[in-house]
């Protein structure tokens, strides 16, 4: 029987992003200085650097970890190699973060990975019964999990702020309300993986709703879904070639089809748009009508081979991602 709960493979900590969702141009800027000093983020003169406020250096250094974009050397912090991938000047596949399918990506790789960083986002993404909640509903439900994991029990104002960066970070504001520029700020909103809250002016419901969008995923590009398909399998099914049922990526906790709000017709639809380019990739069914997912490759090097499809100008891509290297080892800098 696995003692697996929700909150299994992530780091106990809540609130550390200091109320700040990412906002446009962070990871770039995080990125660029640190190429030039990995101890930038802690000279004093940060801000200058990074050109925020004091407030906001302690947060673009968490969600540069949380992408797994950087982690430490020491006390120091440096690109990894998925950075390098996706970031780089030259050869970068989506320098400056242009296409939706890096923020798909980038979703991804931040409720997917393991330490996860955002045990919220991964518990309402991957474990929530409820497609819709009220904050507070939410919010017990998250200081359930986290005493299931034997984590110390967060404080209610701390797991407040996480569900309110949370939803800044994917639920549209009410257009009649919100700043321009916030709204600019915000690229994960673009995803629409929340529904917008009641208007500001509706006092009747002031319940804060936090809506799952079930079938936002349907706009997340085909090479995408299969891409994290195949990271999934590599951690779940095993390095090895093989296989792994439609089903267990539709509705595993931390398969696509939870996480990036996938149904089961999109995921099937998405696999066979990407297993008809790829030789090494099929949908097969058996005499039961189950279907599976079967690669005849390990699955971690092809994901990396299917992700180019999102990026149609790549210039060239180093072998990066696999889930055993991507972003932990200071080496891979």
């Amino acid at each position: 029987m696995s003692n697996r709960t929700p909150l299994t493979g992530c780091l106990p900590g809540f609130g550390r992003h200091r109320g700040y969702p990412p906002r446009y141009g962070w990871l770039r800027k995080v990125y660029d200085a640190l190429l030039h000093d990995p101890a930038a983020l802690r000279r004093p003169d940060a801000t200058v650097v990074l050109g925020v406020g004091k407030s906001m250096v302690p947060s673009m250094a968490f969600w540069s970890q949380a992408f797994r974009l950087a982690a430490h050397s020491g006390q120091d912090l440096v690109p990894t190699d998925r950075a390098h991938w996706l970031l780089d000047e030259e050869t970068g596949a989506d320098p400056y973060l242009e296409l939706d399918a890096s923020l798909w990506l980038l979703h991804w790789w931040l409720v997917s990975s393991e330490p996860c960083h955002v045990p919220a986002w991964r518990y309402l993404f991957g474990h929530s019964p409820l497609s819709r909640s009220s904050r507070a509903e939410l919010q017990g439900r998250l200081a359930a999990a986290a005493e299931a994991a034997g984590h110390r029990s967060p404080a209610a104002s701390v797991l407040a702020s996480d569900v309110a960066c949370l939803v800044s970070m994917y639920a549209p504001g009410d257009p009649r309300a919100a700043r321009i520029e916030d709204e600019l700020s915000n690229p994960f909103r673009t995803l629409h993986l929340l529904d917008p809250e009641p208007p500001a002016d509706r006092t009747a419901d002031r319940s804060h709703l936090v809506a799952l969008r079930r079938v936002a995923g349907r706009h997340c590009p085909a090479s995408l879904q299969a891409y994290a398909s195949l990271d999934f399998a590599a951690r779940s099914a095993g390095p090895a070639a093989g296989s792994i049922s439609l089903a267990r990526l539709a509705c595993d906790p931390l398969g696509p089809g939870r996480l990036l709000l996938t149904g089961t017709a999109d995921l099937r639809r998405a696999l066979h748009q990407v297993a008809d380019t790829h030789a090494d990739l099929a949908v097969v069914q058996s005499g039961d009508g189950e279907e599976t997912l079967v690669y005849s490759r390990p699955p971690a090097p092809l994901a990396e081979d299917v992700l180019g499809g999102a990026y149609p100008a790549l210039r060239s891509a180093t072998s990066c991602l696999r889930p055993a290297d991507a972003g932990n080892s200071p080496s891979m800098s």
